[in-house]
Order: C-alpha cells, then sequence, then structure tokens
C-alpha cells in the first residue's frame, strides 16, 4: 500500500489485478491518484464478487481493461493470461511477494520477455512468501524497498521516444482455448530431455500461440520446467 501510495503520488497509474490481498491494497491506496484494474473475465463478471465496490470507486479516476467479451466467467487458466496484459501495460512490474512456483514469478517472466522492468521488494531468507522474490534480485531484479527504487529506474525509459510497429509475432496473443486434442498432441511431446519452442510447433503441428498457451498452464500445473536458451521440459 505504501508503495503503490507513494508512486501514486509521484505521478504514476498503478496496475494490477483486483485481487484479494496485495492487489487489493494496490488500488486502494491509489484510488486518489489513478488505478487500472485488468479483469480476468468480462466485465460484468467480477471476480471476487465482493471487490465490486472497490471497482466502482477506482473507476472514478482510473479504469478498468479485459479482452474477454462481457458474461465471461473467469477461469483458472483466465488469471495468468490477464497477468501479461498487466506486465504489457506497465513500464515496470513491483512483486511484493512470491513463493516458488507462484503466478507472480510468471508474471515476473512475462515482464522480463516484453521488455519491462522486474523489481521485487526482499524478504526473510526463512520465510517461503519471500522465496520467489529473493531468487528475482538474485537474477538481476531491481532490488526495492521504496517508490524511488521504481521511479529512478523507469525515469530513463520516460525520456526515450515511443516505438511503434512491433512484428507480429511479438504481438501474437493467447490462444482463448486450446483444443483438448492439442492439448494432448503438445503435451505428449514433452519429456525429461529439454525441447525447443519451436521443435514443439512443428512436431505438433498447432500454431504458436497454442503451443504457448498449453505451455503456460503446464507451467501453472507445475508440470513445466525451463531452462536456458528457451528449452523447455
Amino acid at each position: 500500500g505504501q508503495l503503490a501510495r507513494d508512486l501514486g503520488e509521484a505521478g504514476f497509474v498503478v496496475i494490477s489485478g483486483l485481487a484479494r490481498g496485495i492487489d487489493q491494497a494496490a488500488h486502494r491506496a491509489t484510488i486518489g491518484s489513478g488505478t487500472v484494474a485488468v479483469l480476468a473475465g468480462g466485465h460484468d463478471r467480477i471476480y471476487p464478487a465482493e471487490h465490486e465496490d472497490l471497482l466502482a470507486a477506482l473507476l472514478e479516476a482510473g479504469g478498468a481493461i479485459s479482452e474477454m467479451p462481457l458474461g465471461h466467467v473467469p477461469r483458472a487458466r483466465d488469471f495468468p493470461r490477464r497477468n501479461r496484459l498487466i506486465s504489457g501495460a506497465s513500464l515496470g512490474v513491483v512483486v511484493i511477494e512470491a513463493a516458488h512456483r507462484s503466478g507472480s514469478l510468471i508474471t515476473a517472466r512475462m515482464a522480463a520477455e516484453q521488455g519491462r522492468e522486474v523489481f521485487a521488494v526482499p524478504g526473510s531468507p526463512l520465510d517461503p512468501r519471500a522465496a520467489g522474490t529473493n531468487d528475482l534480485i538474485k537474477q538481476g531484479a531491481t532490488l526495492t524497498t521504496e517508490a524511488a527504487d521504481v521511479i529512478n529506474a523507469v525515469a530513463p525509459i520516460m525520456e526515450r521516444p515511443i516505438m511503434l510497429g512491433a512484428s507480429e509475432a511479438d504481438g501474437e496473443p493467447l490462444d482463448f482455448e486450446a483444443g483438448s486434442d492439442e492439448r494432448t498432441r503438445i503435451t505428449d511431446l514433452l519429456g525429461p530431455s529439454p525441447v525447443s519452442l519451436d521443435d514443439l510447433i512443428r512436431m505438433s503441428g498447432a500454431s504458436p500461440a497454442t503451443v504457448r498457451t498449453v505451455l503456460l498452464e503446464l507451467e501453472l500445473a507445475g508440470r513445466l520446467e525451463r531452462h536456458g536458451g528457451g528449452l523447455v521440459s
């Protein structure tokens, strides 16, 4: 809450996912300065339902975005897809807490792949809720204890001209649904030996977006391991 409030007072819009806990704290701290909620479902299917009042309040000076149609009830697989929108719409992503194999770490990886800055708040090495954030710092994320750490890192980025015209591959969306046959075919190609994304696409005959969607689902389920050079097993 303090980090979000200080960033809001410095003129930044805070983007989060309207979830319980950290998301809620970030939104509530920046209702006055401007905050954006990225929804996993349609605009009329708010999750969790008890945050409908929070959404109504933040819309006064902020906004809510979703790629899902009206009436779409969010499912488990919709939340990581939502998280790539959070990172993609941001200058940087601040990870407050993350256990090993948490969704927050996947969001941080997406942010890095999208060329966004990644920030992590350190925690006790004895606290499992800080294991992921401490690992992010080891891997090069910016250690963050106050808003100034974020502001100093993104200030040079904001001075650069905006570059338009990204390649189609960079902007390719995740599939809303991978068919059961495609999902099975891609999963069957995976084993203990690392394989590249390009090989999975070629051998499965599925689109790159479908393969990425299935890999993301497996990663969230704790069944996928990523290796250097874009290899997975």
